[in-house]
């Protein structure tokens, strides 16, 4: 069988993420700008989605002056410096059962990731679940890390970031 393209649903696809601090965590989402998914014999061997860095949205804040204060920080050089970085690229390289590696690309730096997903195919749609767990620091998000700053008490932000990923693709 030959290869099959599949191109992501953006308004069906969404990753979730989660932050945390000494004193607790922050959650949100960020959109999936456009992507494909590459299945040979109905097996994934690739694909590349691009994140919409000026989509993130924090939804355990509520207040609308302290959202946008976090959304500008989150924006801003001590995160995802997005007004010069919009997008954020993955891009699978290898897959092995149900393990997939790529390389992530977050302020023009890229490094590998790996984790795990869940592919399925009925038909024409594909779904895929996955979670990356990512180093923010590796990416020049150095604001409030125990790796670089000292006496941080409970103002400290943990490094590592979760990404729940939820695709869904139709056949090209």
């Amino acid at each position: 069988m030959e290869n099959q393209k599949f191109e992501i649903v953006t308004p069906q696809s969404n990753i979730d993420w989660v932050g945390r601090k000494v004193t607790g965590a922050h959650n949100g989402t960020i959109a999936i700008k456009e992507g494909e998914v590459i299945l040979n014999d109905g097996k994934l061997t690739g694909g590349k989605f691009i994140i919409d860095t000026t989509s993130i949205k924090i939804l355990d804040v509520t207040d609308p002056n302290l959202n946008g204060q976090f959304w500008g920080h989150l924006a801003s050089d001590d995160f995802f410096s997005s007004e010069k970085y919009p997008e954020a690229v993955l891009e699978i390289t290898s897959v092995s059962g149900n393990h997939v590696e790529g390389n992530l690309t977050i302020k023009g730096i890229t490094h590998p990731v790996a984790f795990d997903v869940a592919v399925t195919v009925n038909g024409d749609q594909l779904t895929a679940k996955g979670k990356i767990v990512i180093d923010r620091t590796k990416y020049d998000m150095k604001f409030r890390s125990g790796n670089f700053f000292t006496n941080l008490g409970d103002t400290l932000i943990y490094n590592d970031f979760d990404l729940d990923v939820n695709i869904t693709a139709k056949a090209a």
